[in-house]
């Protein structure tokens, strides 16, 4: 199993609205992240966000480049401050490849949790529209596959499918 880690496009502030929409540059560089998971012939069921107006939009320019076009779906859990235990042992009961677009610190938290079994390690840095991809062996052994941000997603060869 593969889970596709993406912190939401670059957003307004607060103060330039409230529901902090993608700017122009995260419209952007989230469409070159799309462009990277359709080279990289990448298939998912699903892409889940957090409900947030910038989340949302990623999760849709995401789905866009998609060839086999997942759901996308609002999903309890992926909030900012949100605890990644309960995200953990979702993830622990699926063998759905999937993508989870969400904010930080939840992701960074996300993926410590599941790489070292601790919350606040901080193995993995994340960057608006970039993806981490993990991978789950059969052991139940999650590992760091490859992590792609929307700059190098436009210049490399795109990962390939294992």
């Amino acid at each position: 199993m593969r889970i596709y880690l993406v912190q939401h496009g670059k957003a307004k502030s607060k103060q330039e609205d409230p529901s902090r929409p993608l700017t122009v540059e995260g419209i952007q560089e989230s469409t070159q992240t799309s462009e990277l998971l359709s080279r990289a012939d990448i298939s998912v069921s699903r892409i889940l966000h957090s409900g947030k107006a910038r989340a949302q939009q990623t999760a849709d320019i995401l789905a866009r480049g998609l060839q086999q076009k997942p759901k996308v779906e609002p999903r309890e859990g992926l909030a900012p401050m949100d605890d990644p235990q309960p995200m953990a042992e979702a993830l622990a009961e699926s063998s759905d490849d999937v993508i989870l677009v969400g904010h930080l610190p939840h992701l960074e938290r996300l993926a410590s949790l599941l790489l070292t079994e601790e919350p606040d390690q901080n193995p993995v840095t994340f960057q608006n529209s970039g993806i981490v991809c993990l991978e789950r062996d059969r052991a139940n052994f999650w590992s760091l596959r490859w992590a792609v941000t929307p700059q190098l997603s436009g210049q490399t060869a795109a990962p390939t499918k294992a």
